[in-house]
């Protein structure tokens, strides 16, 4: 009859099991450590990690970029700006809530806050492509908003992210001018 394995021999088979086989992916590359610090920096944890690498990727850097999730993204920051209007008040006037949202979501202001969370520094665009150009950045911030949709299946999730970002931007530029 065979004896039973020791009990720390079974936690020692367990751990080696449920580890995964692979180093962890934010050591493996500066890449990879970024979007880490990223995702700390957006009070967001992606599930599927690879929309957000996709939502750092530039079309000019890959066919596997982010440009469907921007559109989902831009949808979903303007639809939180037009929330907040409306929240501020209730009876405000379509045009007013148009505008709002425009603004919040304008390539400016998405502009500004891909800078303040480092986009610049973090998406992966062609050589001959300016990371910090307003365009490539403004892009970046809103594949990410539309991945974290994507992600969390839920368009309120991305629209809290994006206004985080948008009150952050906004707040850090009010100190900054003082």
């Amino acid at each position: 009859m065979a004896t039973p394995p020791s009990p720390i021999l079974l936690c020692l088979l367990l751990l080696l099991v449920a580890s995964p086989s692979h180093p962890r992916a934010s050591a493996s590359s500066p890449f990879e450590a970024a979007l880490a610090k990223l995702q700390a920096r957006i009070g967001y944890t992606f599930r599927a990690p690879d929309l957000l690498r996709r939502a750092m990727t530039h079309a000019s850097y890959s066919r596997e970029n982010g440009r469907a999730l921007a559109v989902l993204g831009l949808a979903a920051a303007q639809s939180a700006a037009a929330l907040g209007a409306l929240a501020a008040d209730n009876d405000a006037a379509s045009s007013a809530v148009s505008r709002r949202a425009s603004e919040v979501a304008s390539e400016a202001a998405c502009a500004a806050a891909g800078v303040h969370v480092g986009i610049p520094a973090i998406v992966r665009v062609a050589s001959r492509t300016s990371a910090s150009a307003a365009p490539v950045v403004c892009g970046a911030l809103r594949a990410l908003i539309g991945a974290v949709a994507v992600d969390a299946n839920s368009t309120d999730a991305a629209g809290e992210v994006f206004w985080r970002l948008h009150v952050l931007t906004v707040e850090s530029a009010a100190t900054a001018a003082i």
